[in-house]
């Protein structure tokens, strides 16, 4: 086996390659000068190589149907002084396990052993947090701004509610008081009749002619001779008789103590004692002082004062 070819091969390619190692090892070592560290000796280098060749020649061997050769190579005790070199650092790296992640374990503590990187690292930590809170503070400026809007929708919604329910109240008593006086203007009017049921209506009150020693005191009733008169409403017939100018009169006098005057009549029909409303009380006529049939009415509250009778009928519902 010794003299085998293929193992002088190797013990050739062993030794060649220590020698490389050796001679790149110390030159990059002069070029450099970095301190010494720990790293992987000379010896490793010349093992590796060495198992590479016998592995070389261990494949000739089984190729020529030959047992391979035992190699044998004594380890290598690490040199104390040897210093790493960058290429021969990159290769055993690559080749020894778990080099690599020592190596970038290290990155770390590097940079946490500089200050530039550790104030670095402060800044963007503080410019985070107050990117942060500002964020947070234009959030919170936002959403008291949304709770203001809808607190001021809120107010003009409840203001425009309660706008429209007083516009409600207001045409519902509206409605109501129109139909209050509709009802009191349809109860007037069956409490109150006019006087005659046909007729035209003549002079009205005062007016001034040479029939009148003074302004017209009542509302006239032109209609034919005969035309009953009925009373305006429910009383009591305190004087019938001859008036002078007046000719027949009825004074019809009412439960608040209004006076009603029948005047130039051709007959009296009812002379005295209470009366219902619509009751005939007299006829149209044309006595005293007269051109012409009619019915002259007087109102005098309160037993006093004539007023104007169209306005006193048409406060009761009737008119003229």
């Amino acid at each position: 086996m010794l003299n085998d070819p293929h193992f002088e091969v190797a013990e050739a390619a062993v030794t060649a390659g220590a020698a490389e190692t050796a001679e790149a090892a110390d030159s990059e070592a002069a070029r450099h000068r970095l301190p010494r560290q720990r790293s992987v000796s000379r010896g490793s280098t010349v093992l590796g190589v060495a198992a590479m060749a016998a592995a070389g020649a261990s494949g000739v061997a089984v190729a020529q149907g030959k047992p391979p050769a035992p190699v044998s190579v004594p380890d290598a005790a690490p040199a104390p002084d040897a210093a790493p070199a960058s290429s021969g650092a990159a290769v055993v790296a690559d080749s020894v396990p778990g080099a690599a992640s020592a190596s970038a374990a290290s990155a770390p503590s590097a940079a946490a052993a500089d200050p530039g990187a550790s104030l670095v690292t402060r800044i963007l930590a503080q410019a985070r947090q107050q990117s942060s809170a500002a964020d947070q503070a234009r959030e919170a400026e936002e959403a008291a701004a949304r709770a203001k809007e809808a607190a001021a929708r809120k107010v003009r919604e409840d203001a425009a509610r309660k706008k429209a329910e007083e516009t409600a109240r207001q045409q519902a008593a509206e409605r109501e008081a129109a139909r209050s006086a509709a009802e009191r203007q349809a109860e007037l009017a069956r409490g109150y009749a006019k006087p005659l049921a046909s007729y035209t209506p003549g002079e009205g009150y005062g007016q001034a002619g040479s029939p009148w020693a003074a302004a017209h005191t009542g509302q006239d009733f032109a209609a034919p001779t005969g035309t009953p008169a009925m009373a305006v409403h429910s009383g009591v017939i305190t004087s019938a008789g001859w008036a002078g100018a007046y000719g027949y009169r009825v004074v019809l006098r009412l439960d608040d103590g209004t006076e009603l005057w029948y005047c130039h009549l051709s007959s009296m029909v009812k002379t005295s004692g209470p009366v219902t409303t619509g009751e005939v009380i007299g006829r149209v006529g044309a006595t005293g002082n007269v051109t012409a049939p009619h019915l002259h009415l007087e109102v005098r509250p309160g037993g006093g004062a004539p007023v104007d009778p169209r306005t006193w009928l048409t406060e009761h519902g009737l008119s003229v």
